[in-house]
């Protein structure tokens, strides 16, 4: 009897948890109030529906978001691996992105997750838990309901707020969309609310949960977008009432100044730092701070068990790799400069064309595989590695099997960034601890001398600090900056170093959008590197990959067509 009880309950709980997984917030709850009662009239019920929420915590920066890339893909950061397929990033890649076949994934999830959200805040006073546990779970679900509207808003600019309400489909449902000044203030609310009542840092058994610092941290984030000039003024729409749905209408520089005061909070809490070490190698803790489940510079995360997902994507295919990810541009690789922290268009860097890998910025072979890279292969083979060959003889010859430029990799170059160096992803016993990061320090560090940048007019030397500690961790020596630089040069530096160091990390697609420079690095031909191998060496020959087409309109997303065909009210963005 006491089982079929459980049982029942079981399932009583599984429908309602499924009919949450709606596809659109406009969809109709199909729970009952029963269904509810028994969620929410118990602590461990409502802690796991709290968990759930986090689920889709890392859907847009997620590395096979679209099949075979994700938002580096839709950038001038990687080819796609199907390259072939109609899909989003392909869209983004040729410039023709529409309502009609765009994805809708966040969209729906976040207003899903969000309506979730709602739920608990409604019904978490029916649940037996004690008062200091209602108030960490009230403070976790409105930063996860921050979080979800903040992706909605660096994708299509504002969108409709719901406050705490849930709708169903009986309801006559809001669709006018907020302004994107009222999202902005509505996002930073909440994390201000959120954090007021969370532990700096979260251990033991709430390690990984939602803690002040990705509170703070997120606000920083949503403020420094809302100053960029995309934003801030910048916006593509030049009428209302859409010019002040995607943007505010004019220009502030105090914005900048909300922002860089964002991320001082963080700065000077002493709580997070970046994770150093030059001393097992030059740059290692780059390396190391991404095999970290916890470390001092881990602010938010998607939380994940032991897993070799990453290496199951970015590794060549002689590592067991069958379903890939993108394959970087020779023009992101360009960018990692010398370890002497010059770039290597500089005659003063010591860069040879003839041997383009040798004492390049330590960060470089800790993101790229390339040409003759040393990567463990088997566990027989453990910590000793074996060289990658991507060099061919001939178009008709290629040497080097699968792994080979134009075989396994259309660029002459895999993603190693964040990879474990002693998992393969076909492994079936060994795995990472890694979780995906989606703030990190480093981030934060950049935010600040970004803004304050902007704001002060010329960089002072908390500017200079910011940014060359983030050159000292990569294994830069000297890592210093040249003194006097004025506002355009810190700038052009802080560009290329979010470039580098947050490659890979969801942010390159959308720091060109807010920083409006995306006609520029998104509407060119791209390149890769054809090693050839001859008998005196390997000779690396520039090759096209493909034209990138960039429309002003692409500077935010169109809603997805079946979510404006709801209501009239519901405005797409501009040029869609």
């Amino acid at each position: 009897m006491k089982k079929n009880k459980l049982l029942l309950i079981g399932i009583v709980i599984s429908a309602f948890l499924h009919s949450c997984q709606k596809e659109s917030f406009l969809d109709q709850t199909q729970s009952t109030d029963l269904n509810e009662q028994v969620v929410f009239a118990d602590s461990t019920y409502t802690i796991n529906f709290l968990s759930s929420i986090y689920s889709d915590i890392g859907i847009s920066t997620a590395p096979k978001r679209f099949g075979g890339g994700g938002l580096d893909a839709s950038s001038d950061e990687a080819e796609g691996a199907s390259s072939g397929a109609v899909n989003t990033y392909i869209q983004f890649a040729t410039g023709t992105v529409n309502p009609s076949i765009i994805t809708s994934d966040v969209y729906k999830s976040s207003f899903a997750n969000i309506r979730r959200v709602n739920l608990i805040l409604k019904n978490l006073s029916k649940t037996k838990m004690g008062n200091v546990t209602k108030t960490r779970v009230i403070a976790e679900a409105r930063f996860l309901r921050a979080y979800y509207y903040f992706i909605l808003l660096e994708h299509y600019g504002g969108i409709t707020l719901m406050g705490d309400s849930v709708y169903n489909a009986t309801d006559v449902i809001p669709s006018t969309r907020n302004t994107f000044q009222e999202c902005v203030d509505y996002i930073v609310q909440e994390t201000q609310v959120a954090a007021k009542d969370l532990p700096w840092i979260q251990t033991g058994e709430d390690y990984g949960r939602i803690n002040k610092a990705a509170c703070m941290a997120l606000k920083a984030r949503v403020l420094l977008y809302a100053a960029s000039p995309l934003f801030n003024g910048g916006g593509i729409a030049q009428a209302e009432p859409l010019k002040s749905t995607v943007a505010y209408p004019s220009y502030d520089k105090e914005r900048w100044k909300k922002a860089e005061d964002a991320a001082l909070e963080i700065m000077n809490s002493g709580n997070y730092s970046l994770y150093v070490n030059n001393t097992t190698e030059p740059g290692y803790g780059f390396y190391w701070v991404f095999q970290l489940r916890k470390s001092s510079e881990l602010i938010l995360a998607k939380m994940q068990g032991p897993n070799r997902e990453l290496e199951s994507v970015w590794n060549p295919p002689t590592h067991g790799v069958t379903d890939p990810g993108a394959y970087p541009y020779l023009e992101l690789v360009n960018v990692f400069g010398m370890r002497n922290g010059l770039e290597i268009n500089d005659p003063a860097s010591g860069y040879n064309p003839q041997q383009p890998y040798a004492n390049r910025d330590p960060r470089f072979s800790n993101t790229f595989t390339r040409d003759q890279s040393l990567v463990y292969h088997t566990p027989e083979l453990a910590r000793i590695p074996v060289n990658i060959y991507i060099d061919k003889t001939s178009p008709n010859n290629v040497t080097s099997g699968q792994d080979a430029i134009y075989k396994g990799t259309p660029t002459g170059y895999y993603t190693f960034k964040m990879l474990n160096r002693d998992v393969v992803g076909n492994w079936f016993n060994v795995s990472t601890p890694r979780c995906f990061p989606i703030i990190r320090y480093a981030e934060i560090l950049l935010n600040f001398a970004e803004a304050r940048n902007e704001y002060l007019g010329a960089p002072d030397q908390q500017v200079y600090a910011a940014v060359e500690s983030i050159r000292e961790r990569a294994g830069l020596s000297p890592y210093k900056l040249s003194t006097g630089l004025t506002q355009v040069q810190m700038r052009e530096i802080i560009v290329r170093e979010r470039q580098k160091e947050l490659a890979f990390e969801g942010h390159r697609f959308f720091d060109v959008r807010r920083w409006k420079i995306a006609e520029q690095t998104d509407n060119r031909l791209m390149h890769g590197t054809e090693p050839v191998k001859t008998a005196t060496g390997t000779i690396y020959n520039t090759i096209e990959v493909r034209k990138h087409n960039f429309n002003p309109r692409m500077y935010l997303w169109p809603i997805p067509q079946t979510e404006v065909a709801k209501s009239n009210l519901l405005l797409q963005n501009p040029g869609y």
